[in-house]
């Protein structure tokens, strides 16, 4: 039994921001592998089903980014989900634009919703760090994060979510760095 965790914030003025990228790619992954209809549950919007003969449970918490530990907290204690088996998807800085890094553990590297996780259930979870790029311009970082992608931009973020999807089998299975080098090598 696996999480999958999509970071984002859920208000339709939002849905285009760099910040959202983590829904994006849950509702991909829910597209694309047929996951049952989303419901709201565990203050956010759960989905579930198979993947390579594993239980999936797909969320996109509704609690707004800063607070997405709350609604990974219930969830995984309501259906005794260890941290382990929690891989979240979320925006990256500091990874370039279209790439991606992934790792298990480690720090919140500032961002707010990692550390609101890292405080309600440990730091012991995978974290699909997609990136965003840095802003440019003087452009402070919270305005950059809440800003929609640009067309190239966006063009971009769709092919990295469609190699993510194609290759999440190899996610399923835990293989952290096969995964990384299969999607980045799709680009």
């Amino acid at each position: 039994m696996l999480l999958f965790v999509g970071l984002g914030n859920p208000t339709p003025d939002s849905e285009n921001n760099r910040h959202n990228v983590g829904f994006k790619i849950i509702d991909n992954i829910n597209k694309k592998f047929s996951l049952s209809k989303q419901k709201p549950k565990f203050k956010g919007l759960l989905t579930t089903g198979n993947i390579n003969n594993k239980k999936i449970y797909a969320i996109k918490p509704l609690t707004f980014m800063n607070n997405s530990g709350i609604c990974i907290r219930e969830l995984i204690e309501y259906f005794k989900i260890n941290a382990e088996d929690v891989i979240v998807f979320h925006d990256d800085l500091d990874v370039e634009l279209g790439k991606i890094k992934v790792k298990f553990g480690g720090s919140s590297a500032g961002h707010n919703g990692i550390a609101s996780i890292d405080k309600f259930i440990g730091k012991d979870y995978s974290r699909v760090r997609i990136g965003i790029g840095k802003p440019k311009n003087g452009i402070e970082v919270a305005d950059y994060v809440l800003q929609n992608f640009d067309e190239d931009e966006t063009d971009g973020i769709e092919r990295i979510s469609d190699s993510i999807t194609e290759s999440i089998s190899i996610l399923v299975e835990k293989k952290l760095d096969l995964f990384s080098s299969t999607v980045n090598n799709k680009q």
